[in-house]
């Protein structure tokens, strides 16, 4: 029986520059609303109480993150990130000593709300081997060519958007993402680790409105969405 008080630490990459925005700065750092992106994702877990620590991944020459407030917070810490994604990852989780959970989320996802925290959290009973917060695919799918066309429709039954975070128990991830990387595996989020390995990770349905940045349109989109969140509250 798994002991579900165990500490749960929230891992950030931050360490991208984001090219497709066309901004100045990396897109962690473009503000929604006066505030920067990366302020709003982790004020979401900070103030989480069920997260113990936020672990930060973060460019080697990253000029921006030491003027933000939550620089100073006691429950963050900040490591120097990798090339890719999943050596971020990796290098925030070789900072955590003993057992527990990783919960990975995206630093361009500022609309993250507590309630779906608390779901994925929840789900550890059902899914003991980690979860995913996902989206179920709403709208027709198309497979296209190599010249821009349609190859085919793709039934959307069982297909599903994946979001962060993702939970998993913490040293079965790093393992895994340590031995998938050896291999040069192509790791696009950490459930892929995890499935590479052989492990099925649940699928938690999540709010739609939990979009990633990466686009300049998604910027308005988004403070639509925190907005709305803050009538909400």
């Amino acid at each position: 029986m798994n002991d579900f008080k165990e500490k749960i630490v929230a891992i950030v990459p931050a360490a991208g520059i984001g090219r497709r925005m066309g901004a100045d700065v990396p897109k962690q750092y473009l503000k929604i609303a006066g505030k920067p992106i990366l302020s709003l994702t982790l004020q979401v877990l900070l103030t989480h109480p069920r997260i113990d620590r936020v672990i930060l991944a973060l460019h080697p020459q990253d000029s921006y993150f030491s003027s933000l407030p939550e620089a100073r917070h006691p429950k963050l810490l900040s490591v120097v990130g990798g090339e890719e994604r999943a050596d971020s990852v990796l290098a925030c989780l070789n900072r955590v000593d003993g057992e527990g959970w990783a919960m990975v989320h995206d630093a361009a996802r500022p609309c993250l709300t507590h309630s779906d925290i608390d779901k994925l959290i929840d789900s550890r009973g059902l899914f003991p081997q980690g979860a995913i917060l996902a989206s179920p695919v709403r709208d027709t799918m198309k497979r296209g060519d190599k010249q821009g066309c349609i190859e085919q429709t793709v039934c959307r039954e069982q297909l599903w958007h994946a979001l962060t975070p993702q939970l998993f128990p913490l040293v079965s991830l790093r393992d895994n993402l340590t031995q998938a990387l050896e291999v040069k595996v192509n790791i696009t989020d950490e459930a892929s680790a995890m499935e590479w390995a052989g492990i099925a990770p649940g699928l938690v349905t999540g709010r739609a409105d939990n979009i990633k940045i990466t686009h300049p349109d998604d910027l308005r989109l988004a403070e639509l969405f925190l907005r709305q969140a803050e009538v909400e509250n």
